[in-house]
């Protein structure tokens, strides 16, 4: 094996939006900063696509109105921000009937009164937990271990509203509510500053999105390196002493004083650490799991759905496609939907042929949208579950109580190793902003080491 020693002050184990941006604070403090990446690209769980000739996002793609590092970091690197596009109604297709909403879905009362009592519940638990450490909270045992299902099931006996809270669950976390506790469910509304930000387009997390995609901000933060990015480098194992770490990939190893980490928990489990991890550490990424979820995108002509005065947006707690958005460009040259499958559909769906998955897609589309949606010019997706690197998206939750045993190693340095990434936030842990508040305090934490 080859060893490089190139006098490093640290190196950063993934080129996703947080390993780019720690690495990025540690440069410009002026440390020798080396960044390695598995993948044959950089990006991590930012992915560029394309459709009928236009760049589109295989991943994150929204700068939501309470994202002031996501925003200002797009605007350092001169990447043009616009609006989702939210002109006309929208669709909600319940129990296969398809209805049109201006703000709010058509539900019946009863559903609204209980869905309003249940938005009171969340609001009034999400603020009881203490700041960045939700297992301390007062309830923090009975509610990690209670599974989201088990929560729905208490607090509403309606079945429409039930699938539409597991609509909403699947929408932020790409599970299933019996996947996770309620404890991790509020951590992340509280993160997020509840469930109204985390589900608004207009003054919440889907508000904005980045002319020619959100991929762009990896790439060019990796254009202000130069040979300071090494890909197809997977990250066998880690050695620690007194001096520093030692980083051991196939062929070559790496010495450095400090180490930031910033892959997701699953591949984490994967390097062998001497010395071990602390138990809780190690127990705690065992039990985080990625969620599931298909990226979509389909193109037409036009954008036929603008002109019936439809936003493009579409709820559906029935159908693998559950949720829509109009994703055309600005010109209106071509008419493009973006929509994503998660959860359990995803499983299912990730299970067929991509011309399978066309199929059922395009069902769907004509269900909500009529004939028009029958003949699109081009269908593409991306299945998370296979991408090596990431094993499946948005970011990993955690499993019925594992917040309450090991939830205070999730930060926590080990001797030189550092801990970033989206999952590891005190702040929207799971989106892009996640990843820059986490890498941010990373790169904070070496700095006044190093």
């Amino acid at each position: 094996m080859n060893l490089i020693n190139q006098d490093l002050d640290v190196i950063v184990i993934g080129a996703g939006l947080a390993g780019l941006k720690a690495a990025l604070e540690l440069k410009n403090a002026g440390k020798k900063v080396l960044v390695l990446e598995a993948r044959d690209r950089v990006g991590g769980r930012a992915k560029r696509g394309e459709i009928c000739g236009q760049a589109i996002d295989h991943g994150g793609q929204w700068l939501g109105a309470q994202q002031p590092r996501l925003r200002k970091q797009a605007e350092a690197l001169n990447i043009k921000i616009y609006s989702q596009y939210t002109k006309g109604k929208g669709l909600l297709s319940l129990k296969d009937q398809v209805s049109k909403f201006q703000l709010i879905p058509s539900l019946p009362f009863t559903a609204y009164f209980s869905l309003a009592h249940i938005y009171y519940i969340w609001q009034r638990d999400m603020k009881s937990l203490p700041t960045h450490q939700p297992w301390r909270a007062e309830r923090a045992s009975e509610w990690d271990n209670l599974s989201l299902q088990q929560w729905i099931e208490a607090n509403t006996a309606d079945q429409a509203v039930r699938d539409f809270v597991a609509l909403i669950i699947r929408a932020i976390l790409c599970a299933e509510p019996s996947e996770t506790s309620y404890l991790f469910f509020l951590e992340g509304l509280r993160q997020g500053q509840g469930i109204k930000v985390m589900a608004d387009v207009k003054g919440g997390a889907q508000q904005d999105k980045f002319v020619g995609g959100a991929w762009q901000i990896t790439k060019k933060m990796a254009d202000l390196f130069e040979q300071d990015i090494v890909l197809n480098s997977p990250v066998l194992s880690v050695t620690q002493d007194e001096n520093g770490v030692q980083v051991n990939c196939a062929e070559t190893s790496y010495k450095a004083k400090k180490l930031i980490i910033t892959a997701p928990p699953k591949q984490v489990t994967q390097i062998k650490f001497t010395p071990e991890l602390p138990e809780k550490k190690s127990k705690l990424l065992q039990g985080m799991e990625m969620g599931n979820v298909i990226k979509m995108h389909i193109a037409y002509p036009t954008p036929f759905w603008r002109h019936r005065g439809l936003n493009g947006s579409v709820l559906s707690p029935d159908r693998h496609l559950g949720l829509v958005f109009d994703q055309s460009p600005i010109d209106e040259n071509i008419g493009i939907l973006v929509g994503l499958i998660e959860g359990d559909h995803a499983v299912h769906m990730a299970s067929l042929s991509t011309e399978e998955r066309k199929k059922i897609v395009i069902a769907d589309l004509v269900h909500y949208f009529g004939a028009e949606a029958a003949t699109p010019l081009e269908y593409v997706d991306c299945n998370w579950n296979n991408e090596e690197w990431s094993s499946g998206g948005y970011a990993a939750h955690t499993k019925l109580g594992v917040i309450t045993q090991y939830g205070d190693a999730l930060r926590t340095p080990f001797v030189h190793i550092h801990w970033a990434g989206t999952e590891t936030a005190t702040e929207f842990a799971g989106y892009y902003e996640g990843a820059l508040e986490s890498a941010i305090r990373a790169a904070q934490e070496v700095l006044e080491i190093v």
